[in-house]
């Protein structure tokens, strides 16, 4: 489905909940999109269920913008096809150093969910995630699916200053906070990878999937990471 989203983008919707599978299907229309080096196209913005194509309304119009897409729509990849290979797909490894001095709310998420802090750490790291969406700051990488047990909401205020690394929850999200910035996720721990520079731009990208890797103080120090 393409729809108009102001007066120089068109939104194209993939479905109106989350799923593993709508990564890789924006991913793949995205290359695709890109692929035709089209000379009205703007931008490509991909989000959990729906890809912002933003083009130039001097060099072609909104009708003409959704009848050069619409065939591309066709192409898009089954579910079953694009789960297939989401599991093919880039497998990231971020180190990260959980503990109470990097991670804040690490003992309180422990508190409020009856576990132990060493718990909420083996529970982060179990699961291999899948990032939905670039988004709220460049190289920020919104990734699910938290474990319910130690899914938490946001913060009701939002902290003014969120260290660069910082990796926290929010609901069934996680994420690594690529600069530091303000922000209202339940942090556990600190990453010291780099997540977005000028030059190379963002290390994540929509549809790589991303396993946590717990890290000693020594080895986060040793890797360039700040306290």
């Amino acid at each position: 489905m393409i729809e108009a989203a102001g007066e120089d983008a068109l939104l194209i919707r993939f479905g109106d909940a989350i799923d593993s599978a709508l990564p890789a299907q924006i991913a793949e229309l995205c290359q695709r999109i890109e692929a035709l080096e089209l000379p009205w196209l703007v931008d490509l913005v991909p989000s959990y269920t729906t890809l912002l194509v933003i083009y130039d309304p001097i060099t072609i119009n909104v009708l003409d913008a959704k009848a050069r897409l619409r065939p591309l729509l066709s192409e898009t990849p089954s579910a079953d096809q694009t789960k297939a290979e989401a599991a093919d797909s880039r497998l990231i490894e971020l180190p990260v150093y959980y503990s109470e001095e990097t991670g804040p709310d690490l003992a309180w998420i422990a508190e409020q969910k009856g576990l132990s802090v060493q718990q909420v750490i083996d529970r982060h790291t179990a699961d291999t995630y899948q990032v939905y969406a670039i988004g709220f700051a460049p190289g920020f990488g919104f990734m699910g699916q938290v474990d319910p047990s130690i899914a938490c909401p946001r913060k009701d205020t939002p902290r003014t200053k969120v260290p660069a690394g910082s990796v926290g929850i929010a609901n069934q999200q996680t994420a690594v906070y690529p600069k530091t910035s303000p922000g209202g996720w339940q942090l556990i721990g600190r990453c010291p990878t780099v997540l977005f520079d000028e030059e190379n731009l963002s290390l994540l990208k929509a549809g790589d999937r991303v396993r946590f890797v717990s890290i000693s103080r020594e080895e986060y120090l040793a890797q360039g990471g700040q306290l």
